[in-house]
C-alpha cells in the first residue's frame, strides 16, 4: 500500500508502492479519491494540479515505484448550459423529437466539470427548444449514451414528449442496437448477458458485473440484460492462429452505467479501444500485441449505437432511426482486416446493414 499525507489545504501527496508501479496516472489518483471522476483527474492534470515528482506529467504516464504524486483537490465552478455553435448531424426530426448522431468524444450534457462542448450546448446553440428535462443541466435528454461511444440519441422538444419517452425507456419500449468490436473470438453464433450490475466495491471510478446469486453482496446493484449475435469474426492466420477479434451486433434491454462494456468484460471479451475495463498491457484477450499493429491506432472505444427505434410520442407512429458505421471504425475494420489477411470488401459484405 502506497503512503499517503493531506493537509486542510486540500493537497494530498501519494507514494507509489511497488504493487502499483505500471499504472496510468489518471486510474492511479481517481482509484484513491473516490470523490474525484475520471474527468475531474483529468482536468487536475491538464491543468498542473496533478504533478509527479513536483513536475507536470501526462494522463497515461505510467508510475514507478517510490515516485511522489501530489494532488492539488481545487473545488469545480458551477456548471451550466448554454448555447455553443458545434455542428450536429440530425438523423431524424419532427415537431416533438429528434434523433442526433453523436459523435464519440462528446459529453451529452454538463457534469463532473466538463462544461463545453457538450451535446446540450451544440442543441441550444441551434436554437433548440428543447423540453424542461429532469434536471436543469440537461434539457431535452431522456437517454445516456457514454461520452466515448457515437451513435443516435434521442432528444424530447417539449414536456410532453419527454414525459412519453420516459416511460417508454422506463417499460423497455424503446430499441437499442449497437455494434461492437470485442478483443478475442466469440465461438457462439449469439448469446444472452443477464449478469447484475453494480459500483466497483474498490474501483468507484468502475462499475462490475456479477451472476444474480451474488446480487445481495452488492451495494444497489441493478438487473441488465444485453443480447447478442456475431456479425464477423476476424481471426488470425501464424503465428497468432486462433487469436483475433469478434464483430458483434448488441441490443440493450436496460440501460445501465457502461452495461455492454461491463458485460463483455466480464465475459473477457473487453471492447477495444476501452482503457477503463479493458486487458491490462501485455495481456490482451486477442493475443496480437507487437508493435505497429492497428489495434493499437484507434483512439477511441469501438461501440457505436447503431439503431433506434421508439414510437412517436404524439401519433403513436413506429419510428426507426439508423446512425451509419463513423468512418474511422469503417477504416480500422479495413486496416485490421488487412492485418489479419481479411478483403475490406468481404467485412463490409457482413456489416453492410450498418455502412
Amino acid at each position: 500500500m502506497e503512503s499517503t499525507t493531506a493537509s486542510p489545504a486540500h493537497r494530498a501527496e501519494l507514494t507509489v508502492s511497488k504493487e502499483d508501479a505500471g499504472q496510468r496516472l489518471d486510474l492511479y489518483v481517481a482509484e484513491r479519491f473516490p470523490e474525484l471522476s475520471r474527468t475531474r483527474v483529468q482536468e487536475l492534470i491538464d491543468s498542473g494540479l496533478l504533478l509527479v515528482g513536483g513536475h507536470p506529467s501526462k494522463r497515461a504516464y505510467r508510475l514507478r515505484p517510490g515516485e511522489r504524486v501530489q494532488v492539488e483537490l481545487q473545488p469545480r465552478p458551477a456548471l451550466k448550459a448554454y448555447a455553443e455553435n458545434i455542428p450536429l448531424q440530425i438523423l431524424f426530426e419532427d415537431e416533438d423529437v429528434l434523433v442526433v448522431n453523436k459523435p464519440a468524444g462528446m459529453t451529452v450534457h454538463a457534469g463532473a466539470g466538463r462544461a463545453s462542448g457538450t451535446l446540450v450546448n451544440a442543441l441550444l446553440g441551434r436554437g433548440q427548444h428543447l423540453s424542461s428535462g429532469s434536471q436543469a443541466l440537461r434539457p431535452g435528454i431522456v437517454h445516456r449514451l457514454d461520452r466515448e461511444t457515437s451513435g443516435a440519441i434521442l432528444v424530447a422538444k417539449n414536456d410532453a414528449a419527454h414525459a412519453q419517452l420516459a416511460e417508454a425507456f422506463r417499460t423497455r419500449a424503446v430499441k437499442k442496437v449497437y455494434v461492437a468490436l470485442v478483443e478475442g473470438l466469440v465461438t457462439r453464433e449469439r448469446g444472452r448477458i443477464e449478469l447484475v450490475i453494480a459500483r466497483h466495491p474498490r474501483r468507484r471510478t468502475r462499475m462490475t458485473a456479477v451472476a444474480a446469486r451474488h446480487f445481495p453482496a452488492l451495494a444497489k446493484a441493478r438487473e441488465a440484460r444485453t443480447d447478442w449475435r456475431v456479425l464477423a469474426t476476424l481471426s488470425a492466420s501464424r503465428p497468432y492462429r486462433g487469436r483475433g477479434f469478434t464483430l458483434l451486433e448488441v441490443q440493450l434491454h436496460t440501460g445501465r452505467t457502461h452495461q455492454i462494456r461491463v458485460h463483455f468484460a466480464a465475459l473477457g471479451h473487453p471492447v477495444v479501444g476501452d482503457a477503463l475495463y479493458g486487458p491490462a498491457r501485455g495481456k490482451r484477450k486477442s493475443g496480437l500485441t507487437p508493435p505497429g499493429t492497428p489495434e493499437f491506432a484507434l483512439k477511441r472505444i469501438f461501440l457505436h449505437a447503431a439503431r433506434l427505434s421508439f414510437q412517436q410520442p404524439r401519433s403513436g407512429q413506429w419510428i426507426e432511426v439508423a446512425a451509419p458505421l463513423p468512418l474511422e471504425l469503417r477504416d480500422f475494420l479495413h486496416r485490421l482486416a488487412g492485418f489479419l489477411g481479411r478483403e475490406a470488401s468481404e467485412i463490409d459484405a457482413r456489416i453492410g446493414a450498418y455502412l
